[in-house]
């Protein structure tokens, strides 16, 4: 599997959204600043994770976004998936042959579609919560992560 900066940073500005005072939107701008990210990128990962309904939009002064449903309910394959990003471990394409390099799958498919469950399972369990939660409680100091600012 092979996350591309896509999933990394929409995982990144939706936690930076639930470090943010719940009630009140958050700007693409302020994230943009605060995670390194480019506003034009950030505007089209919204795009997509507000049309997968994870996030709403609020219009005019002090505007911004806003998580639609609570951070304990967000797992980080929801955004992942929100974004476009392909949770496998194949290179084959969803049934299809021609993802592969021959006519047939090859002799590991089944091993690293056995791998791509796993790593779907345990990013199915992950929420935005537990990592908010590993933040404020010292486990997870993000204060050492480039490009973090709660």
């Amino acid at each position: 599997m092979k996350l591309t900066t896509k999933g990394r940073y929409a995982v990144t500005a939706m936690l930076d959204l639930c470090c943010q005072d719940a009630d009140s939107p958050v700007s693409l701008i302020d994230i943009s600043k605060r995670q390194e990210i480019s506003l034009s990128y950030l505007e089209q990962l919204f795009a997509k994770l507000r049309r997968r309904g994870l996030v709403r939009s609020v219009r005019g002064p002090g505007g911004g976004y806003l998580l639609v449903a609570s951070p304990s309910s967000i797992s980080i394959a929801d955004i992942i998936r929100a974004v476009d990003e392909p949770i496998r471990a194949t290179s084959c394409d969803e049934g299809d042959v021609e993802g592969c390099r021959k006519a047939t799958r090859c002799i590991t498919h089944h091993l690293w579609e056995r791998v791509g469950t796993h790593i779907n399972n345990y990013l199915e369990s992950i929420h935005l919560a537990s990592l908010i939660d590993e933040i404020r409680s010292g486990t997870l100091d993000m204060r050492k992560e480039p490009g973090f600012a709660p």
